[in-house]
């Protein structure tokens, strides 16, 4: 229940995650299933079981979390449900390192992209993500969603999305994610009517606890300078939080 209001709607997203991730973020909140790779093993058909049992609960959509070192076993798995009944959009939700090959092998088959835009600068995102060439490949990444969704956010009659893409950007302590960049890249190369999400939710978590400058929640003073980035960018769509001191 707690995803960006149109991924959320009112009965909530139907979140499966996949242990392991393509980052090795030092800071990863969720580092026991991406990092030590918590989680069950299931068959194929289990899987689409799975994703059939979410949509009897009601959920708006299938949210697919960290998925894709698992693209041959989605596509398996979707086509064995969409047999028997599965009408959910399907929500990409990925760190944006992802290949356009890859990418290309969903098109008409995930409904909504949700990736992160991380980093501006390589250096960092190697250093506390383990991404090589991280900018080159997670533009190119969210350029070719892009293609396939365009800027319109396609919203149902209860405002849950049914097609789109939603770029979300964690702000990080010390400038870290180099925000003004990333917000300027979308507005000029994509579109600025995308809609953003910007997360002002870090904390230390896993390896950044002892990093000397993840190791602290950031300010409202950074966060107010990454909605002024988000302003000076152009964009015009987007979710903000209210930051907690």
């Amino acid at each position: 229940m707690w995803e960006e209001p149109p991924i959320t709607g009112r009965r909530g997203s139907g979140t499966i995650f996949f242990s392991g991730c393509t980052g090795k973020c030092i800071f990863c909140q969720n580092y026991p299933i991406s990092q030590f790779r918590y989680g069950n093993t299931v068959s194929i058909e289990r899987f689409a079981g799975m994703m059939l049992e979410l949509q009897g609960r009601g959920v708006h959509n299938i949210n697919l979390v960290t998925p894709t070192h698992f693209v041959p076993q989605i596509l398996a798995a979707v086509d064995i449900a969409a047999g028997q009944g599965l009408r959910l959009p399907l929500v990409y939700n990925t760190s944006g390192y992802d290949t356009v090959e890859t990418l290309r092998l969903l098109e008409g088959v995930v409904d909504i992209w949700l990736p992160d835009a991380k980093y501006a600068d390589d250096t960092v995102a190697r250093r506390i993500s383990g991404f090589p060439h991280y900018v080159e490949n997670n533009r190119a990444a969210l350029r070719e969603m892009f293609r396939q969704v365009g800027d319109e956010l396609i919203l149902d009659k209860d405002g849950a999305a049914r097609r789109g893409m939603i770029i979300r950007h964690l702000v990080l302590p010390g400038g870290m994610a180099d925000t003004a960049d990333v917000m300027r890249w979308i507005a000029t190369e994509l579109s600025p009517n995308v809609h953003i999400s910007l997360m002002d939710q870090y904390f230390p978590a896993y390896k950044a606890l002892t990093d000397p400058i993840l190791s602290r929640k950031i300010t409202p003073e950074e966060y107010e300078a990454a909605l002024d980035a988000y302003d000076t960018a152009g964009l015009k769509h987007g979710w903000m939080q209210e930051h907690e001191t």
